[in-house]
């Protein structure tokens, strides 16, 4: 084994864990605990390890060696991989642009603009909403943010500071989550997301947009990135679980046969 990993160029703790996830199988393991390794099993590492330098996740690499038609498994996961860093490489490129258009614009002593200065760093959810709802809902969503002017993605972004404030000083206020004034203002946000193309909110699916809320409640409750936009992480839990209760309602509804609601 330590010979393999040796001329393979990775460690013997690798080749261990390959074993253990099944990934990689020793023709035969010694009673000494050392695995053999013999000709099928290197030609196997070398395909793991072209694949692994793709940046492909392990999972990923034993479904395609694993296929019955590997080639064809093959060229199809590679394709798709491409596309994926292909992707990260436009969002990345976008990023690397902002920055060298707003030091450049400082060193002149110059006001950098800001529709250059928020290209691509409002695209940080990318791969969370195209693993959730698919390429076409981030596309949507993204094509009409970057279609505002600097003007129109202030003001969006007013409104949406003051709708997650008002959960705050609904919680403060000490506001029970089935009161009348916090279901009125769940009732405000779940409107709120039906603005923003590409959400199931937004094509009227209620039962998706039930799932899409009680998943953005979760993150409203377990990142910190809201618990900051929220003003505290008491606010961020109470309105999460209040838009959990609104939306059980949607749902309830729905399987009624009552109003349908996006």
């Amino acid at each position: 084994m330590h010979e393999l990993a040796e001329r393979a160029g990775i460690s013997g703790r690798t080749l261990r864990h390959y074993h253990q996830i099944g990934l990689l199988e020793p023709d035969r393991v010694g009673s000494n605990g050392y695995r053999y390794y013999g000709p099928d099993a290197v030609s196997r590492l070398q395909r793991i390890l072209l694949l692994r330098e793709t940046g492909m996740p392990l999972a990923g690499i034993a479904g395609v060696l694993d296929a019955p038609t590997t080639p064809e498994v093959e060229v199809q996961a590679l394709t798709g991989h491409l596309e994926h860093l292909a992707r990260e490489r436009d969002s990345l490129n976008r990023r690397i642009n902002a920055v060298e258009h707003t030091l450049s614009m400082r060193r002149q002593g110059r006001e950098p603009r800001m529709d250059v200065m928020l290209e691509g760093f409002n695209d940080r959810y990318e791969v969370e909403v195209v693993e959730r709802w698919g390429r076409d809902a981030f596309d949507a969503s993204n094509q009409w943010w970057h279609g505002k002017s600097v003007q129109q993605q202030k003001a969006w972004k007013v409104r949406a500071d003051a709708l997650l404030t008002r959960w705050r000083v609904i919680q403060q206020e000490g506001h029970e989550l089935d009161s009348a004034i916090a279901q009125e203002h769940a009732a405000v946000h779940v409107e709120w997301f039906k603005e923003i193309p590409g959400t199931p909110t937004y094509a009227g699916e209620t039962a998706k947009s039930v799932d899409m809320i009680r998943g953005l409640a979760d993150q409203y409750e377990t990142n910190p990135d809201f618990h900051v936009a929220f003003g505290t992480p008491e606010a961020a839990s109470f309105a999460a679980n209040a838009l959990r209760l609104h939306v059980r309602g949607l749902k309830r509804l729905f399987a009624d046969g009552g109003v349908v609601v996006g």
